[in-house]
């Protein structure tokens, strides 16, 4: 665990910011939770919204549930916390969930605010693999955190242009995480070993009353 860093996003703020953190989300967990406050916090961003996928656009995931138990069980995880806000969009849409697509509709229904969209640095390397990056790039800020032990690729390397690149470098943070897998997870309710403390009260019991992730 490493504590927060205000990097460089804080220098060139302009409008307010809305953090966008997507995945399978199977199941959400405490990291997930962790990792958008520790976005709010390196990067002043104002709200952050969950958006589990319909399908995901880059992997295969074993034991994938169904989109609307992993919605259900994103709104239980966000529950009581104002600033964090579960989204169907991607759901709703259907097909393979792309990011351009998302982010576009983002910008349509929250005008006026800047979507900032929250990797982790293992995703960096994969991110010129990305749908349309190129019209991404410009419309939608990244901001990567830093894993202890994780090598930062420099610019040439991300092959995103030297310019984009740089850009995306710079707005690489610190932030406070824990190692925690839905992979992980899925498999220790497989084993029937307990989940707590891992995901949120609520989430456990959604997953122990829904049979998930059983043989």
């Amino acid at each position: 665990m490493i504590a927060a860093t205000k990097g460089t996003c804080l220098k060139r703020q302009r409008n307010r910011r809305l953090g966008i953190l997507g995945g399978t989300f199977n199941p959400p967990h405490t990291g997930h939770l962790i990792l958008a406050q520790s976005a709010m916090e390196s990067c002043d961003i104002e709200r952050v919204l969950f958006i589990p996928c319909f399908v995901p656009p880059h992997k295969r995931v074993q034991g994938l549930a169904s989109p609307e138990h992993r919605l259900a069980m994103v709104r239980l995880a966000v529950e009581g916390d104002h600033r964090f806000e579960a989204s169907d969009m991607e759901i709703r849409r259907g097909g393979v969930s792309y990011a351009i697509e998302t982010v576009r509709a983002i910008r349509e229904q929250y005008r006026g605010m800047e979507p900032c969209f929250i990797i982790g640095a293992d995703s960096l390397r994969e991110l010129h693999q990305w749908k349309a990056i190129e019209e991404l790039l410009p419309i939608c800020r990244f901001i990567t955190f830093a894993r202890p032990g994780f090598k930062i690729p420099d610019a040439a390397r991300l092959e995103l242009g030297p310019v984009w690149g740089q850009r995306v470098l710079d707005d690489v943070v610190g932030g406070r995480q824990v190692e925690i897998a839905s992979s992980d997870i899925r498999h220790r309710v497989a084993e029937g070993l307990s989940i707590r403390y891992l995901v949120p009260d609520a989430v456990d019991i959604y997953i122990a009353e829904h049979h998930l992730y059983t043989r």
